[in-house]
C-alpha cells in the first residue's frame, strides 16, 4: 500500500482564495484588514519567520506598517506597552508575538496583555473559552488547519474515531475539543492519548485518523497505526535546522493517507493565521 500524500499548500491556497474577494470588501469600506508582528531580539529564524508573514500580508492586501522589532534588552513593561498600543489600534485586527522571546521575559504574562478578540495565534485563555463552549472567536492555528486539511481532502470526519497523540495547548489538546464539536467537518469520537498513557498505540491502532501532536521525533510507526488509516504529523523538534517529524516515513506503507514530511500542516497554519484577522476584521466592521 502507497498512501495518499495529502499536502498543505493546495489547502492553503483554498483558503487564501476563500480570503481574497473577503479582505477586497473590508478594504472597499476603509478597514483593510491589519496584522501587527511584534519580534523581540535577535534571533535568526524568527525573524525570517515574521518576515514572511509580513510579506504575505502586503500580497494578501493587509494594511501594510504595522510591526515592531524591539531589542533583547527591551523590558517586560516595555512589551506590554507594545502589545497596548497595538490594541488600542483601530486598524490593527491581529497581533502576532513571536516565540520565542528572550530570556528573563515572560512570555505568558505578554500573552495574557493581548486583547482576546486580537489574538491572531488564538494562544489566549480567554480563545482557549471560547473553542470549549463552541463561541465566536480566533479558532488555534495548527488545529483549525488540520481540519482543513481533513475537509479539502474529503476525509470523513464525523463519526470516525480519531486518536491525538500529544495534549499540548497549542495543537493536542484544543484539536480535541476542535474536532469533537458538532459541525458536519468535525462532530467525532476523539480520544486524546500522550506519554503517560502505557499503551498509547492500542487506541492508535484502532483509529481511522491519527494526529501525531507530542513534539516526539519517530513517535509513530507502522506498527502503531490501522492499515487504511489516515495519519496527521502536526509534531515536530528540531535538532539545529533538521526538522525530527513525530511520524517516522515509513508510515506511508501502511496509511491510507498521510501529510507529508515537510509542507503539510505547516502552509494551513499560516493560513488560518491570516484567517482569524480577517474574521476579526469582519467582527468589527458587523460591530461599528
Amino acid at each position: 500500500m502507497t498512501a495518499r500524500m495529502l499536502p498543505g499548500g493546495p489547502v492553503a491556497d483554498a483558503v487564501f482564495a476563500d480570503l481574497a474577494p473577503r479582505i477586497e470588501k473590508l478594504r472597499a469600506g476603509g478597514h483593510p484588514p491589519g496584522l501587527a508582528t511584534i519580534l523581540v531580539g535577535d534571533d535568526a529564524p524568527s525573524a525570517r519567520y515574521v518576515a514572511m508573514k509580513q510579506a504575505k500580508a502586503v500580497e494578501l492586501g493587509f494594511n501594510p506598517g504595522h510591526h515592531a522589532v524591539l531589542p533583547a534588552t527591551t523590558t517586560q513593561d516595555e512589551l506590554h506597552a507594545t502589545i497596548r498600543r497595538f490594541n488600542d489600534a483601530d486598524d490593527v485586527d491581529g497581533i502576532l508575538l513571536q516565540y520565542p522571546i528572550p530570556s528573563g521575559l515572560d512570555y505568558e504574562r505578554a500573552l495574557y496583555e493581548i486583547d482576546p478578540d486580537k489574538d491572531a495565534d488564538a494562544a489566549h485563555p480567554t480563545n482557549m473559552g471560547r473553542l470549549a463552549l463552541d463561541m465566536p472567536g480566533p479558532k488555534p492555528c495548527t488545529p483549525a488547519g488540520i481540519e482543513a486539511i481533513l475537509t479539502f481532502y474529503e476525509i470523513a470526519v464525523a463519526g470516525r474515531d480519531v486518536v491525538v497523540v500529544g495534549r499540548g495547548f497549542t495543537i493536542g489538546r484544543p484539536l480535541s475539543i476542535l474536532l469533537s464539536q458538532k459541525r458536519p467537518t468535525a462532530n467525532a469520537a476523539v480520544t486524546l492519548v500522550h506519554t503517560g498513557v502505557p499503551d498509547w498505540a492500542a487506541h492508535t491502532r484502532r483509529a481511522d485518523i491519527v494526529v501525531a501532536a507530542a513534539g516526539v521525533p519517530g513517535m509513530i510507526r507502522p506498527e502503531h497505526i490501522r492499515p487504511g488509516a489516515t495519519v496527521i504529523g502536526a509534531g515536530v523538534r528540531y535538532e539545529g535546522k533538521r526538522l525530527l517529524p513525530d511520524v517516522d516515513e515509513s508510515c506511508e506503507a501502511v496509511a491510507g493517507a498521510i501529510t507529508p514530511r515537510v509542507g503539510g500542516v505547516g502552509p494551513t497554519t499560516i493560513a488560518m493565521l491570516f484567517r482569524n484577522c480577517v474574521e476579526a476584521a469582519e467582527r468589527r466592521v458587523s460591530q461599528g
